[in-house]
């Protein structure tokens, strides 16, 4: 572990918690069991200008729900992982499957639950917002909070690191065409 900039110039993949990280971790449950969460759109595009450039990204949350999966879905992200209460494991099976070393992999947490995936990554980062406990492992602490810019403050500074971000003015949409 060096250098914050010169460790993150070697990230390959991102992995993501939901809830706390891209939402403030504000829930409202629907009437069919759904859940309902406002998301960033600074993260989105993030997220969608990152897959774009060829980075692998992964979604593992302890949440759930139709909506959930859909917000993912539009912005092209296939490694989804909801509903899992051993994130350390999951994360590890991504990994291999994906030949994946952990200075390779930033996972931006925010709360108990995240601990173990956290330690277990090259590179833990967390939002502003973060419980005590994540923000002693973090690496980095993002100025933003949860559901703010927190994605894409973490997205934007490894791509400019690595001298990719902002290289195509055309940008990305997250909508599917028709």
């Amino acid at each position: 572990m060096g250098n914050f900039k010169e460790d993150i110039a070697r990230v390959r993949a991102f992995v993501f918690d939901v809830d706390g990280v891209f939402t403030d971790g504000g829930i409202i449950p629907t009437p069919d069991g759904d859940f309902i969460r406002k998301y960033h759109a600074k993260d989105g595009y993030a997220v969608a200008y990152a897959l774009k450039a060829g980075y692998d990204i992964c979604i593992i949350t302890g949440g759930r729900g139709k909506s959930l999966e859909m917000r993912f879905k539009l912005l092209g992200v296939t490694e989804f992982h909801s509903n899992c209460a051993d994130k350390l494991s999951v994360m590890k099976e991504y990994m291999e499957r994906r030949g994946l070393q952990p200075e390779e992999v930033m996972f931006m947490g925010d709360d108990i639950p995240d601990l173990d995936a956290m330690r277990y990554s090259g590179i833990p980062v967390c939002p502003a917002d973060a419980a005590v406990e994540i923000l002693e492992v973090a690496r980095y602490v993002s100025q933003f909070k949860g559901g703010e810019g927190c994605i894409r403050d973490v997205i934007e500074q490894v791509l400019r690191a690595q001298d990719r971000w902002a290289k195509d003015s055309h940008g990305v949409t997250t909508v599917p065409s028709t």
